[in-house]
């Protein structure tokens, strides 16, 4: 494919959403920004979701992960696909009714009101830096696909890719805010599984297969999982898994349940759209069928992971080094043209529409719990100077993440984040299952040390512990950490004290 055809689609695909924010963001200001009036249709948010949730890293690591981990991963993400769905039902019955009450726009306020003005501030830091790691890291991954298959070859500097893709982002967020990205996010919904069905589609094409084709062969043992070079290892669409590693059901099961309720309901960038729903009623039916239809989508790509590997097994392909360079190496060098335009328009849309939300959302994190904006007081000027900033700090750090040229580094950096929304579980299930007051200046040092003990038993682990591997329920234990930590500060309620979680 020609990297001229591949950069015009892409700017035309930018100049969609660019139009799309002209006619949304007339009449703006704050409210409309942080939570769109909070006149969104419940429908349009839920769609508009299943794209925020699935990043560009998604797009390529899900499918590539069916054959990856020397073939023993199979469809064993579906597992945690699973427990994603109960974590969803915990936020609609716990979490959003609590936000609604409350009336929140940056739900960090919630800890100002239950446990104190620190603990406030500690919150809403680590969702800072949680978020600006981790939205840098996905945009680093899709900004180096860019410049090896399209940017690159044009000339165009690595740096230059960066800038222009976060100014783009920045064009088309700086005036609406969540007004428009309700709307551009659901575009890039539709862009994003009619890229996956198409992908599907196409592969089952290649393959001459029917659906009856393909199911057959998944049912049939008839393709396994890669295992160092061999046909060998698990069937590749084993689901569900007995033993006692990382891929345990329950270990599974169970972590997807808290992976959803930390960062999905305690994350102000996922959040922010339901608070953007009329009601709670409508931001409870959004986030249901949304929760339904993610199922779905999920197992899609599981379906079309599987179909690459068949397809590389059916033509003789070898392996890339990486299983996420599986799908991109596969739509540049091998598919036809109308597959590999597909595969960047679902690359797109799928980085995009994490990203500008994510952007949303540090600008509201940030005016909201530092700089005391509220759903009156708060300047527009002032916001748009700090969505600037936010912009030029993922810019910053993408570049950074290129710089370092340590891939295991850069990872472990991810990883690190990932850890700080432990803290966030604990401090949140403290406030929610207890009444004690705590000794709020030092909650920091609690929130600090959690993240920090975790680190060290998983890189520990193999000689404290008997060889056990933690894998993502490190989380839980984070959260068990900073509760126990919080408990530890605390005191019994009085019984004459009144609640503090009054609606402001």
């Amino acid at each position: 494919m020609s990297p001229y055809l591949l950069l015009f689609l892409i700017l035309g695909y930018f100049g969609i959403l660019v139009l799309t924010s002209w006619f949304t963001s007339r009449g703006e200001d704050n409210q409309s920004f942080f939570v769109a009036d909070r006149q969104a249709p419940w429908y349009l948010v839920a769609f508009g979701m299943i794209g925020a949730s699935l990043s560009g890293v998604t797009f390529v690591s899900v499918p590539g992960a069916v054959g990856a981990n020397g073939g023993n991963n199979a469809f064993s993400y579906f597992q945690l696909v699973l427990g994603y769905f109960v974590g969803y039902q915990i936020i609609i019955r716990v979490l959003l009714p609590l936000y609604y009450r409350l009336n929140l726009t940056s739900i960090y306020e919630y800890l100002r009101l239950r446990l104190g003005s620190s603990s406030h501030y500690t919150g809403a830091s680590f969702f800072l830096l949680s978020r600006t790691i981790g939205s840098s890291f996905r945009l680093y991954l899709v900004s180096m696909i860019l410049d090896q298959f399209i940017l690159g070859p044009l000339g165009i500097p690595f740096a230059l890719t960066v800038v222009l893709t976060i100014a783009l982002i920045w064009l088309y967020t700086y005036r609406g805010g969540m007004k428009t990205i309700v709307i551009t996010d659901t575009f890039q919904t539709a862009f994003l599984l009619l890229a996956v069905m198409f992908s599907v589609y196409s592969m089952m094409g290649e393959l001459g297969w029917s659906a009856l084709d393909l199911y057959q062969s998944m049912t049939s043992d008839a393709l396994r999982c890669p295992d160092n070079g061999a046909q060998a290892g698990t069937p590749m669409d084993q689901i569900f898994f007995g033993d006692s590693g990382s891929r345990n059901f329950w270990k599974m099961f169970l972590s997807g349940i808290f992976i959803t309720v930390v960062m999905t309901g305690l994350d102000q960038d996922m959040m922010q759209k339901n608070l953007s729903c009329r009601n709670l009623r409508d931001a409870q039916k959004n986030m249901f069928w949304f929760s339904l239809v993610l199922v779905a989508v999920n197992l899609l790509f599981l379906v079309l992971g599987y179909l690459l590997y068949a397809y590389v097994d059916h033509r003789q392909i070898p392996l890339p080094a990486k299983a996420d360079l599986l799908f991109p190496n596969l739509a540049f060098e091998h598919f036809s043209v109308a597959a590999g335009l597909t595969f960047v328009i679902g690359l797109i849309a799928a980085a995009y529409s994490t990203a500008d939300s994510a952007l949303a959302a540090l600008t509201t994190s940030f005016c909201v719990d530092f700089l005391g904006f509220d759903q009156t007081k708060g300047s527009t000027r002032t916001r748009k100077i700090v969505h600037l900033g936010m912009s030029l700090l993922l810019a910053v750090q993408i570049l950074i993440f290129h710089s370092l040229h340590n891939e295991s580094l850069i990872t472990q950096l991810f990883t690190v984040a990932g850890y700080t929304y432990g803290p966030l579980l604990g401090m949140f299930a403290f406030g929610l299952a207890t009444q004690r007051p705590v000794r709020d200046r030092w909650v920091p040092w609690v929130a600090v040390a959690a993240p920090v003990l975790c680190y060290l038993l998983k890189a520990n682990a193999d000689r404290w512990l008997g060889g056990y591997q933690f894998g993502f329920e490190l989380l839980i234990l984070n959260g068990a950490l900073t509760f126990g930590g919080l408990w530890l500060l605390s005191k019994p309620a009085s019984p004459v004290s009144p609640t503090p979680l009054t609606s402001s």
